[in-house]
């Protein structure tokens, strides 16, 4: 009968292990969900419905052939109906700035703010920025509740997050997930480096914001990915790395004052895929960095002496396995800043120092 027991035991613990080993460590995101559901905000916006022209031809005019002569058409216009939308932001200044993405304001006409405690405010745009999908609205009040800016870098795989905002109007909803990925590209945006998260993120929480453990802010939410155009398991935001340099050019200048490398390439890895496909097999020496395809005439990257087939492994001290972390370092620099370029070339390590160009047309280049 003891023998029995025994056996029975073992096999309940086996099926239903016990919680003391497996359970998930506890993390209390109470305070940090407090800090943040006053400083997201919900932004309404109104587009302004285009007024186009055209002409109307009299009808009888063809029957009639010519014989009372030929009028001219007349002219009419059309005004399309307005346009509505809605999205989150995050006040970054006690003072009412406000980051947001682009593409929530994207020919707003008129900004409503509203704040968690129901205050309304009208917002106007300071500036925005296509190549990142961020926008800067500003509001008229003070003492106005702030979200502390955080170090996206200090992210790591696994850390818990909450992502605030309104998703489908749902106004100050917070959902929690851990980070699932950094640095992802997803051929959205001109310069893009994601934080990926397995926290909720749907319709309208666009703009919101993706916040740490402490309450910090270290991400702007801003995509999701999924076949049925809601939340399918992952949402992805823009890291206050990226956003800290945009936010500083947009007040300071109203546009962004963007440093440019002048390369054109990829992941080492999707290169060693295409040969490998043509039935090449190549070694470069390193399975991480960035594979330089074309370096443009004229640009830093020409008059520091790189070349097509050199391999970029480091910028400065940071580590660049690919090809999106890479657009995140030179995203946080500006015209004429000098950084050290470590890269591969026939598999020998160099080093050299670049004076970073102006990126005067916007372009998708590094």
């Amino acid at each position: 009968m003891k023998r029995l027991t025994f056996i029975l035991s073992f096999v309940i613990l086996s099926l239903f292990p016990t919680a003391s080993v497996y359970a998930a460590p506890l993390v209390d995101l109470t305070v940090a969900a407090e800090k943040s559901v006053n400083a997201v905000v919900y932004i309404k916006v109104t587009v302004q419905g285009k007024t186009q022209r055209y002409s109307v031809q009299d009808p009888f005019e063809d029957f009639f052939g010519g014989f009372f002569g030929r009028r001219m058409p007349q002219q009419r216009e059309y005004r399309e109906p307005d346009k509505h939308g809605a999205g989150s932001g995050v006040i970054i200044s006690s003072d009412g700035y406000i980051v947001t993405n682009n593409h929530v304001v994207d020919g707003a006409t008129d900004i409503t703010v509203k704040l968690n405690d129901n205050r309304e405010f009208q917002g106007k745009v300071v500036g925005t920025d296509a190549t990142t999908d961020l926008a800067l609205v500003k509001i008229e009040g003070k003492d106005l509740p702030t979200l502390p800016i955080g170090d996206s870098d200090k992210l790591k795989v696994g850390q818990w997050v909450l992502a605030v905002g309104n998703p489908f109007n749902l106004t100050s909803t917070v959902t929690a997930g851990i980070v699932s990925a950094k640095a992802r590209s997803l051929g959205a945006n001109g310069i893009e480096s994601f934080i990926q998260t397995d926290a909720a993120i749907n319709a309208g929480n666009s703009g919101g914001a993706l916040v740490n453990e402490d309450g910090e802010l270290v991400g702007i939410n801003a995509m999701l990915y999924s076949q049925t155009g809601s939340y399918a398991g992952y949402g992805f935001a823009i890291p206050t790395s990226i956003m800290n340099h945009v936010v500083e050019d947009l007040k300071a200048y109203g546009s962004v004052q963007r440093a440019i490398l002048g390369i054109r390439g990829g992941d080492v890895t999707n290169h060693l895929d295409s040969e490998k496909a043509r039935g090449n097999e190549v070694d470069l020496g390193t399975l991480t960095g960035v594979w330089v395809e074309r370096v443009v005439d004229g640009s830093a990257a020409d008059e520091a002496g790189l070349q097509r087939g050199d391999i970029i492994t480091k910028v400065d001290s940071r580590d660049v396995n690919k090809m999106s972390e890479l657009q995140e370092v030179i995203a946080r620099h500006r015209p004429g800043d000098k950084i050290v370029i470590t890269y591969l070339r026939d598999r020998k390590q160099y080093t050299v120092k670049v004076t970073l160009d102006s990126d005067q047309q916007n372009t998708k280049k590094v």
